[in-house]
């Protein structure tokens, strides 16, 4: 593999994407794009205010054209918002031109996290289990997996990078 190729952490809400990249990335020395911050970055727009303005679908959209540009740099440690890859031409871009790891975590300890995090977050207001499940079987079929319940965000890293160094031999 490709020692240039971005790692790519996805997963659901809670999982900690975001901590974990910044973490990995510092490490490394590379890059960090935390996905949803960088849509508020380029339209001037909390994700709220996207969901409520223009609605999900146009948000899926922003998120696309997003994604086909993570696609095309190269050394980003990136952390997509939960639904990014659920799309599944953006899953494909991604998994062939990233290492794409997966984090997840149980359920319990998912809403503990997003109740501590003080973020908004659209989809929260609905039944997040359900959507959870919805999206778990979409989630299993990324190759690699890493369970982050019960583990430190530091612990967590050091697994992402195992990977990397692992798979980029």
């Amino acid at each position: 593999m490709d020692p240039d190729r971005n790692i790519v952490l996805t997963g659901f809400m809670g999982t900690g994407k975001s901590t974990v990249g910044r973490l990995v990335a510092e490490r490394l020395g590379r890059p960090f794009m935390d996905t949803d911050e960088e849509i508020v970055r380029r339209t001037g727009m909390q994700i709220q205010e996207i969901f409520q303005q223009q609605g999900e679908q146009n948000f899926r959209h922003i998120e696309r054209r997003l994604c086909r540009f993570i696609a095309a740099q190269r050394g980003y440690v990136v952390s997509t918002g939960g639904g990014m890859l659920i799309d599944e031409s953006n899953r494909e871009v991604m998994l062939n031109s990233s290492l794409v790891i997966c984090l997840n975590a149980a359920d319990d300890e998912i809403m503990t996290r997003v109740k501590a995090d003080k973020t908004e977050r659209p989809l929260l207001k609905g039944d997040w289990r359900a959507l959870l499940e919805k999206r778990r079987p979409i989630y299993s079929t990324i190759p690699c997996q890493i369970d982050t319940s019960g583990k430190t965000p530091e612990q967590v890293a050091d697994e992402v990078i195992g990977l990397w160094e692992t798979v980029s031999v």
